[in-house]
């Protein structure tokens, strides 16, 4: 006879599953690379996140910058990563459109993910403070 699990480890597998589908963020686009680009243009509307992760073979001398620019004029909106470490993060926005990332790499992976929010899920964020 198989061992039964337990109610309430059940109950909490089962509420995990549930609010996991019920994660309504959309992906939008996914960006991939480990040199210097442009990437292609996507269209958002606010609220939207910004999912970012980079890695490299030699840490110590890696850099990625990334900067948000409106397609199509070419013009900075701002910059949204600077690191020279790896490492994963997201940024939040509230302000919707066309745009692309002017990405700078140097020894370095990249990926950028670009999902749109809900209204509910976008309150759901805190931004980390920094030591």
């Amino acid at each position: 006879m198989p061992p039964r699990t337990p109610p309430k480890l059940l109950a909490l597998v089962l509420a995990v599953t549930l609010s996991l589908s019920a994660h309504g963020a959309e992906l939008v686009r996914e960006f991939k690379g480990s040199r210097s680009m442009t990437t292609a243009e996507f269209e958002v509307a606010a609220p939207w996140i910004l999912e970012w992760r980079v890695t490299g073979d030699f840490p110590m001398h890696l850099a990625v910058d990334v900067a948000l620019l409106y397609a199509g004029t070419g013009v900075h909106v701002g910059n949204v990563l600077k690191t020279k470490q790896t490492g994963n993060g997201v940024k939040l926005f509230e302000q919707g459109g066309r745009f692309t990332f002017l990405v700078n790499a140097s020894m370095a992976s990249w990926t950028l993910r670009v999902e749109q929010l809900t209204r509910q899920e976008a309150a759901q964020y805190t931004p980390k403070t920094e030591p």
